[in-house]
């Protein structure tokens, strides 16, 4: 582990048979728990944003597995065994309770936490992710299923993976773009029920050119207790981003917008029952 006024803290948690790598940015308030998306890392995803995002809170950000620094194992990639990785996460690092910040595979965990582990999370943000795969816009699982290195080759996810990896070859790679192909086989999503049931207040961002259709985010905004008219009856805890001119790989590429949009969420109300820290 290293730590110091040069870098964040950083170190390794051993979970579920992996060498889990996480970074810790800042201090104060309630952590926020930052994942990635698929073929992405901490870097790739949230590099821009974790400068502000630190600034007066602690941020926890960690790469998933076979992902970034984080070794791959003989495991499929799904959203159940991802998110009991970072409850192993969370209790190696000693934290009880969390705000989650998910893009794309990192909102699908996020989602699970939040309904099968309502303690942990205080606030959730869900970004570009669909809660059942009627709401994807469709092209996306056939465009990874047929993705090879080849088709990467010189990208940024090529580099970024050959330089950071724990196993930094074109073989690995193949097989981790292999299992984002089968990710979450067999996984149902969750009922309107699940979702509107989420005890924390939600912020939803999506793209105006996402691979999640727009009704499934304003239908998923619906659920959570929003799409009123908030004159008359208030603005409700849970809320709705809608970035223009954005699609899926560059979901979060708008620096600006999306810090504005999520800081002012993480720094509104604290939910009935949790305190400030």
């Amino acid at each position: 582990m290293t730590g110091g006024t040069a870098g964040p803290e950083t170190g390794y948690a051993p979970v579920n048979g992996l060498q889990m790598y996480y970074e810790v940015h800042g201090d104060g308030g309630t952590p926020l728990l930052l994942l990635h998306g698929g073929l992405f890392d901490i870097e790739q995803q949230f590099g821009a944003l974790i400068p502000n995002l630190s600034a007066g809170r602690r941020v926890i950000a960690t790469d998933f597995q076979g992902h970034g620094r984080t070794n791959d194992i003989d495991r499929p990639l799904g959203t159940p065994a991802l998110a009991s990785d970072v409850i192993g996460l969370l209790e190696h690092l000693g934290v009880d309770n969390v705000d989650v910040f998910g893009f794309s595979v990192g909102g699908a965990v996020a989602l699970d936490l939040a309904i099968n582990h309502p303690e942990l999370v205080r606030k959730l943000i869900v970004s570009s992710v669909s809660f059942r795969a009627e709401g994807d816009r469709g092209g996306n699982a056939e465009a990874v299923a047929e993705m090879t290195v080849d088709m990467i080759a010189g990208t940024p996810m090529e580099e970024r993976y050959l330089a950071v990896s724990p196993h930094p070859d074109r073989e690995h790679l193949q097989g981790l773009l292999d299992k984002l192909a089968r990710y979450g086989e067999g996984e149902a999503g969750w009922s309107d029920d699940a979702i509107r049931a989420i005890a924390a207040p939600t912020l939803f961002t999506v793209g105006d050119c996402d691979m999640v259709k727009l009704d499934h985010a304003v239908k998923f905004l619906q659920l959570r207790g929003g799409d009123v008219n908030g004159d008359f009856e208030g603005v409700p805890a849970s809320q709705l981003a809608v970035f223009p001119g954005t699609t899926h790989f560059f979901g979060l590429a708008r620096t600006d917008l999306v810090r504005e949009v999520v800081i002012t969420f993480l720094d509104g109300p604290a939910p009935a029952g949790w305190a400030d820290p």
